[in-house]
């Protein structure tokens, strides 16, 4: 600092650009950044977006086997509170979820073209085979959940389903990951009159009180439960039943079906990657851990005892 050919910079120096607000043209390019990573990619498990995909009451989309993993009983807390802070009490079952059914354009697919966690399909709307992404306004119906282009919805003006032609009421359009705040506040409001009303997002009824649930036999929620059923699929009834365990009496106790048997098989495979995930976990320390601890009465000072119980012993020829 002295005498030595130094200087000392001053704040003109060092601060290269005075801080200010980002421009018009910025703000839009972020919010399409991250409305494209939003199209791609799940935020609960943060891997590419993979049919079936469901949405809740905000328009987010979600794979399905990561929202029945987040609503399976998980020993692992931090995970668990991730998802429940992002999700903010939005989805409770599989009832405040619709499955978003989006047409994949089978002429051209965007396989090998996107890298990274991109997702290999093309999804279009039926009427106007317009790509369904970041750049063109989307919604889907309740309860049937198609997708279409805003636009589309707008020139039909149906009271029901182009598709499948189930009625739906123009409180039910629902838009894909939606940025205006009008909307959200539209959202808001539908959600909670439907909750005032005892009905879900897929217009489901809610769940009955834990008593009834429990006096019926039936699970929390409407799914099998962890602890105690995992789901098996019927391939020739094309119907779902969980295993029926046995009461303290041998009795059989009833237990949830599940209908469908697409989510049933889906159900099925999260189970089993829960329990090879608890498995590894129960197992504690791994080899090269166990290697250095004995499993049995070792004397202290011997050869065979290992690395912690082995202790030091001075070789006899160096010995004085």
């Amino acid at each position: 600092m002295g005498n030595d050919g130094g200087s000392i910079p001053t704040r003109r120096e060092l601060v290269k650009e005075a801080a200010r607000d980002r421009t018009t043209t910025e703000l839009k390019e972020s919010q399409q950044e991250q409305q494209g990573y939003n199209w791609t990619t799940c935020p609960l498990s943060h891997r590419p977006l993979a049919q079936p995909i469901v949405s809740d009451s905000l328009g987010k989309l979600y794979n399905k086997d990561s929202v029945l993993q987040f609503l399976l009983p998980a020993e692992d807390g931090a995970s668990k509170a991730d998802g429940e802070e992002f999700l903010g009490g939005r989805i409770r079952s599989l009832k405040d979820a619709v499955e978003v059914r989006f047409e994949v354009d089978t002429d051209e697919s965007t396989a090998g073209k996107n890298g990274g966690g991109r997702r290999a399909e093309r999804w279009v709307c039926p009427v106007t085979r317009k790509a369904l992404g970041p750049n063109v306004k989307s919604v889907y119906l309740v309860p049937c959940g198609h997708a279409f282009s805003e636009s589309a919805v707008k020139e039909v003006s149906e009271e029901s389903c182009v598709q499948c032609n189930e009625p739906f009421t123009a409180d039910n359009i629902i838009p894909i990951l939606p940025l205006a705040q009008a909307e959200l506040e539209r959202l808001g409001i539908r959600a909670k009159k439907l909750k005032e009303s005892g009905l879900t997002h897929s217009l489901k009824k809610v769940s009955g009180s834990g008593k009834k649930r429990k006096k019926n036999g039936d699970t929390a929620i409407g799914i099998p439960d962890a602890a105690e059923v995992s789901a098996q699929v019927d391939q020739s009834e094309g119907v779902a039943k969980s295993r029926t365990p046995q009461t303290a009496g041998g009795a059989t106790k009833p237990t949830s079906i599940i209908k469908d048997a697409a989510t049933a098989s889906l159900t099925a495979k999260v189970l089993e990657h829960e329990k090879e995930r608890n498995k590894k976990r129960k197992l504690g320390m791994n080899d090269n851990l166990k290697a250095l601890f004995s499993t049995g009465e070792v004397d202290k000072g011997t050869r065979s005892g290992d690395f912690m119980t082995r202790g030091y012993s001075i070789p006899s020829n160096a010995r004085r």
